[in-house]
């Protein structure tokens, strides 16, 4: 089901996984950017005048969702910047502007990253794992909300990780830990203060994902728990415009299949059930 900061709507349609790759190819690049901007779109529209179609099969107002996956793919040409943000404002406000039955518009956009093989803009692979992802809401007095996120964390561990001191009896088989190998998966996502302050050209995305790698290199944690903590408070207290961020991990250490004390070891992915763990902080 899909959500919208501006509450419950009775209807909304729209088209997914609309991918779409731009590629500057003839070297003139602005400063900082790279030549190949890839991102997988989301767009759904709500509207009175799309109601006719539910109740009576009357499209008369109605844009076809094939319509809507041409509008993202071609004006995308016409997006000269790379940041998510920017580039879900664009198409949102464009979209307002060419279709005027449709009341509010929410665009999002999830980054298909790639990156240089050596210097230079020719040669490119895909990057990852994690990835941005934006989605902005507009109405027509303007933006609504805008949420930002990074995705897919995949993160490794060779110790400092402990877990001890949790409940015990009859359904307990798990010992206490105190210097295991993580392995963990981590989504975030955060609002702002007020929209305009989503709109950094990359610089907020690029600030969490490297406090994401710093902490989780730095901090000898007691649980998950404590160091996705660690993660949202830092967010807070050094990203002002940030006024709240949601975080959820997946415990997937791997099982060990033999081990040498804490010397070496051989591991093996882990078991199906996994532990999820979820936190939100508000400034």
């Amino acid at each position: 089901m899909e959500r919208f900061a501006s509450g419950w709507k009775r209807n909304y349609y729209g088209k997914g996984d609309v991918v779409v790759y731009r590629l500057n190819r003839d070297g003139n690049t602005p400063e900082g950017q790279s030549p190949v901007f890839g991102a997988s779109v989301l767009m759904l529209v709500y509207g009175d005048a799309l109601w006719p179609t539910y109740t009576t099969g009357d499209n008369t107002g109605l844009i076809a969702t094939d319509s809507m996956k041409n509008f993202i793919q071609r004006e995308t040409l016409n997006f000269t910047g790379a940041d998510l943000e920017d580039y879900c404002r664009f198409l949102g406000a464009k979209f307002m502007d060419t279709y005027p039955q449709v009341e509010g518009v929410q665009v999002s956009a999830v980054e298909i990253p790639h990156a240089g093989i050596r210097k230079g803009d020719v040669a490119f692979a895909p990057s990852g794992p994690e990835r941005a992802a934006a989605r902005i809401e507009l109405g027509r007095e303007g933006m609504i909300e805008v949420a930002s996120s990074i995705r897919g964390f995949r993160l490794l561990r060779l110790g400092g990780s402990a877990f001890h001191g949790f409940v015990r009896d009859q359904y307990t088989t798990l010992p206490d830990i105190a210097n295991r190998p993580l392995h963990m998966w981590l989504d975030l996502e955060w609002l702002y203060t007020e929209p305009l302050a989503a709109f950094s050209k990359g610089a907020i995305s690029a600030k969490v994902r490297g406090m994401v790698h710093e902490i989780f290199e730095a901090f000898e944690s007691g649980s998950i728990q404590e160091l996705i903590y660690r993660i949202g408070v830092r967010m807070l207290a050094e990203i002002p415009v940030v006024a709240e961020v949601h975080l959820e991990a997946n415990n997937r250490t791997w099982d060990t299949v033999i081990e040498d004390a804490d010397r070496i070891g051989v591991f093996t992915d882990a078991r199906p059930p996994y532990g999820c763990l979820g936190l939100r902080l508000r400034r």
